[in-house]
Formats: structure tokens, C-alpha cells, sequence
């Protein structure tokens, strides 16, 4: 299941580095831990107009689900094998 890159949603142009909070969750999941509490206080003190881009070493689908559930719509940037990124937005924020 490899995904490159699909097309950037229009909500995610002209993001600045400022505007993102980034997670790398990569290193727990490879140590056999379960990163979903500090994923979701991460995703809780995201600013409004800001993004969250997370580093994982598989495709989160749960997550997708949850966080749609909260309002976040998310885009997959880049994933092959064990490297997963996966942007989160309120596409409320960006209209």
C-alpha cells in the first residue's frame, strides 16, 4: 500500500512553517508503543489557522475517523513503507 503524494488540497496553499505543529510519532510506534494520547493532546492545542502534520510509520486510518469526528479533514503527503506524513486541518480555518 504505497501512496507518494496525492494532490494538495487548496485549504493547505501558502501554509507557512509557522502555521504548522508538527509530531513524530515514529520513534514510540517502532519502540512498540502507543502514541493516541499524545497525538490527540497535540491535536488539542493546535491554534486555529494552524495545521497538524504527523510523522507515522503506517497509515493511521482509525485516526482519520476520529479526528473527522472533531472536525479535521487531513491530507496524505507522503507515505511508502514505514514513513507516513499526514496533514490535519479545520478546513473551517482556511476558508
Amino acid at each position: 500500500m504505497a501512496t507518494i503524494s496525492t494532490a494538495q488540497p487548496d485549504a493547505l496553499a501558502g501554509i507557512t512553517e509557522e502555521q504548522i505543529v508538527d509530531l513524530d510519532v515514529r520513534p514510540i510506534l517502532r519502540k512498540g508503543g502507543e502514541p493516541f494520547s499524545l497525538i490527540m493532546d497535540t491535536v488539542d492545542q493546535v491554534p486555529s489557522g494552524s495545521v497538524f502534520r504527523l510523522r507515522a510509520t503506517f497509515k493511521p486510518l482509525p485516526l482519520f475517523g476520529v479526528l473527522k469526528m472533531k472536525g479535521w479533514d487531513h491530507w496524505i503527503e507522503f507515505g511508502i513503507g514505514d514513513d507516513w506524513r499526514i496533514w490535519f486541518y479545520r478546513r473551517q480555518d482556511f476558508v
